[in-house]
């Protein structure tokens, strides 16, 4: 297949370029930039210059091709809302350019919008847009599959792991360095789920060639990892004590990032196994959480 990606160039999305390209499919990569482009070029792929802003854009990629795996999002968290609906729109325009056709779309969600007493399943749904509002990616899917669209979710954990990772785990550890010490709120007890971003770029790729009638996947190699157990890790990776902090001492470790240290969400990902035969091979967070890959 042609398969049109969006954030190609970034950290999944240049996982996913590459197992495509590994496969035997081609590749046109949404590229923001001429050093995005480049990189794509070097890759084996095809760069389609454009931004998430542009949607004519985005709809000119997609006719293009056969399939479109959605990675792309604006991740400033000032204005997080915003971000959130105009995904929702970019989403509901790459289906336009797909309708009547029944080319898959494979969108990226997130499993952190998910809060159980109990390990989440891919039939959980996140609470609605307005109370959580990157559910909107998620209500724009469901949207597209009413109306007759070939549309997937593919939910990450909080930590997708592996070396040139720039997201919460190097937050994390450049909060450590900053105050000197690795800290957790409270126990430490809540669960990260994760999975290594090659591992997570198989499962994109077995969705595209597959095309289930599951909707919704969960790419996750480890259950739910306890934050303490991560603060503890990068603890000893910097050389670091490590320590619990009530409300006020996490507000002042974590800052706007205390809502995402606290997150809580182990999930399953039993039923995306069965459906794809996905199983994670890459290691575990722990493993790579060693000099030479996060230190």
């Amino acid at each position: 297949m042609q398969v049109f990606v969006t954030g190609a160039s970034g950290f999944v999305g240049s996982a996913i370029v590459q197992q495509l390209l590994q496969q035997g499919h081609g590749v046109l990569g949404l590229a923001r930039t001429a050093e995005a482009a480049e990189k794509l070029r070097q890759a084996g792929a095809t760069a389609h210059e454009g931004d998430l802003n542009d949607l004519n854009r985005l709809k000119t990629g997609a006719a293009q091709c056969d399939a479109v795996i959605h990675t792309a999002f604006n991740h400033d968290f000032s204005r997080f809302k915003a971000s959130c609906e105009e995904d929702r729109q970019v989403i509901l325009a790459l289906g336009e350019a797909l309708a009547g056709s029944n080319r898959p779309l494979i969108v990226t969600s997130g499993i952190g919008l998910l809060h159980q007493d109990r390990l989440v399943t891919e039939a959980d749904r996140p609470a609605s847009a307005e109370t959580t509002p990157r559910a909107a990616s998620e209500e724009a899917v469901h949207n597209l599959v009413a109306q007759g669209g070939n549309a997937y979710i593919l939910r990450l954990p909080p930590t997708v792991h592996d070396k040139g990772d720039h997201g919460f785990i190097p937050m994390v550890i450049q909060m450590a360095r900053t105050h000197g010490v690795s800290a957790y709120i409270g126990e430490g007890s809540n669960r990260w789920p994760a999975v290594h971003r090659q591992d997570a770029a198989q499962m994109y790729r077995l969705i595209l060639e597959q095309q289930p009638e599951q909707r919704v996947f969960h790419a996750v190699a480890e259950e739910g990892i306890p934050f303490r157990q991560i603060a503890t890790a990068i603890g000893k990776g910097l050389q670091l004590p490590v320590t619990g902090k009530d409300e006020a001492g996490a507000e002042a470790h974590f800052g706007w990032f205390k809502h995402f240290a606290a997150i809580d969400c182990a999930a399953s990902s039993a039923q995306s196994r069965a459906t794809l035969g996905w199983t994670p091979q890459y290691p575990g967070l722990m493993a790579d959480l060693v000099p030479g890959i996060y230190f």
